[in-house]
């Protein structure tokens, strides 16, 4: 395994060995500058802001669950309750999310996390031939199919976007 002197931050390693056990190639990029938001990531990477997938951790009825939101996409938080069959939605602090997924807001991976979340993806992400997601850190990031991203998350699509 590679450590963080090896130039890879144990996040990202972590990341690569998850998506290797789920038959996903995780060849991941990293951008000093960071890659915090949806449009500091397109730049970046030099891709349309639809094509980032923005992993957002809320508490449904406390139930802490995953949104996969298209980076052009608002998360409508009545749409993400009801697609987990409650009715309170709210946004978890630092602390939860990396209680429950093992790494920071802006570093969350499709996959990896410490305990096992169910997953809601925007359908406008499978519009794209490939999608780009976090790699654990805010600075490092890996592209992936659609198709891959749901089914290596456990995810389901589902109408999560503010319209």
């Amino acid at each position: 395994m590679s450590t963080e002197a090896d130039g890879i931050h144990p996040n990202v390693q972590r990341v690569v060995d998850a998506g290797r056990a789920l038959g996903v190639d995780v060849v991941t990029q990293r951008f000093p500058d960071g890659t915090k938001t949806a449009r500091d990531a397109a730049t970046a990477i030099g891709v349309d802001v639809g094509q980032i997938v923005k992993s957002l951790i809320f508490a449904v009825d406390d139930e802490v669950v995953l949104a996969y939101v298209s980076g052009a996409n608002q998360l409508d938080e009545s749409k993400l309750a009801a697609a987990a069959g409650g009715t309170e939605c709210a946004r978890v602090d630092a602390d939860r999310v990396r209680a429950s997924t093992g790494f920071p807001i802006g570093g969350v991976p499709p996959f990896g996390h410490d305990s096992e979340l169910r997953v809601f993806v925007d359908p406008d992400l499978l519009t794209y031939h490939e999608v780009w997601a976090a790699a654990g850190t805010w600075h490092d990031v890996f592209p992936l199919p659609p198709s891959a991203l749901v089914e290596a998350a456990g995810g389901t699509a589902v109408e999560l976007a503010r319209r």
